[in-house]
């Protein structure tokens, strides 16, 4: 015999059992029927009798409750036992309004993604910020940066395929997700935003090297566009899963990660041009300077923002390896923020150095992201609270 402990649920459950079985030996053996009748009829078919008085006996070990009825997925507008909530069927039917007093995981499964989705959504949202800044040089009169930003565009994007396929094993299964296109699911729109925007990059760097000015400037237009929904998609993505944080951040998550990706994009874009030669001073290399810096600044804010009303849930990203990234992240762009504003003594490396901060960074914020995602999975109570729609 088994030295733990039994639970009074089971023991009363188990008294229950015993004198029922009891009861029926006892009627059995004073030649009485049994307190049961077994289902009959032919193979295959579904009929079956019971009880001539319709009082079919308990069933042994069964609980006599359904706790969290309330929130079944049985209650739901699409059955017919919606209608019997209004009208106190819930109670009627044996449902409690009170709620389990533990809760037995796992409740769902933690999504299993490794190192390439993080780099897959870092090389992304560099590609789309580069997309914006393209646009924005064109729109200044700066066509030499823009052809540059475009370029660089296409660079960024080109890892973002190959790391997609690495993480789902095989490349049929990316070419699978070119058979359909689903509008409203951000996986498949996102893919085939992924493929647009890519040969969109191409065919302009393309039209570049031809000398077809024009045309290239309406591509990396189009392009631009693309790369709105390229750079937001992932925190979508993210958001509409059944994860925690990912599902209580769903507000922030958008606009947290086009933050991140304009102030990747200007920072790769301003490094870029330096190298390339763009004179200390020069109008596009300040104004990159100032979106990077104040895109930066905005994702710090959305982020401390997001991470005070999530509550509980938060604990995901401040804990274990997430928080470190998160908080090595937080520090980075502080850090940055300050170069910024002391360039006037420390010169024009110093800001070369602020650029280099906010890449690293903008990284960090996606791997700290997706980290936080797989712990908080892990976390069967939040899990079941936001299920019953009490998480803020």
């Amino acid at each position: 015999m088994s030295d733990e402990p039994v639970s009074e649920r089971d023991a009363l459950a188990s008294a229950a059992a015993e004198e029922r079985t009891a009861s029926a030996r006892n009627e059995h053996a004073a030649g009485g029927d049994a307190p049961y009748v077994p289902a009959v009829g032919s193979a295959g078919s579904a009929w079956w009798e019971t009880r001539e008085d319709g009082d079919d006996p308990p069933v042994a070990l069964h609980v006599g409750e359904w706790r969290d009825g309330r929130w079944s997925y049985l209650y739901k507008d699409d059955t017919d036992y919606a209608a019997d909530v209004d009208d106190g069927g819930l109670e009627q039917r044996g449902a409690r309004d009170d709620e389990a007093p533990f809760v037995i995981g796992p409740m769902i499964h933690a999504p299993v993604w490794t190192w390439e989705v993080p780099a897959y959504f870092w090389f992304g949202g560099m590609a789309a910020g580069s997309s914006f800044i393209a646009l924005a040089c064109d729109l200044a009169g700066d066509h030499r940066s823009a052809r540059i930003a475009r370029t660089t565009a296409l660079g960024a994007v080109a890892p973002a395929p190959v790391l997609l396929i690495m993480d789902l094993g095989r490349p049929a299964r990316f070419l699978n997700m070119m058979r359909i296109f689903k509008p409203r699911s951000p996986m498949s729109a996102g893919a085939w935003c992924l493929i647009a925007f890519s040969g969109a990059a191409a065919g302009s760097v393309a039209l570049d090297l031809v000398g077809a000015r024009r045309p290239a400037r309406v591509v990396g237009g189009v392009n631009a566009v693309l790369g709105g929904y390229l750079g937001s998609y992932t925190g979508v993505l993210l958001a509409t899963t059944a994860v925690p944080v990912w599902a209580r951040s769903k507000l922030f998550l958008g606009p947290i990660f086009v933050c991140t990706a304009t102030a990747t994009g200007a920072a790769l874009n301003r490094l870029v041009l330096v190298a390339a030669g763009l004179p200390d001073g020069h109008p596009t290399r300040e104004a990159l300077g100032r979106v990077e810096t104040a895109a930066m600044g905005a994702e710090l804010m959305l982020s401390v923002i997001n991470e005070r009303r999530l509550g509980p849930l938060a604990e995901a990203l401040e804990e274990g390896p997430p928080g470190k990234q998160f908080k090595a992240a937080k520090w980075l762009v502080r850090t940055g923020l300050a170069l910024r504003f002391a360039r006037g003594r420390g010169g024009r490396r110093v800001h070369d150095l602020a650029s280099v901060l906010y890449l690293v960074a903008g990284l960090l914020f996606r791997l700290g992201w997706v980290g936080a995602g797989t712990r908080s999975a892990g976390d069967d109570e939040q899990v079941a609270e936001m299920a019953r729609g009490r998480t803020a």
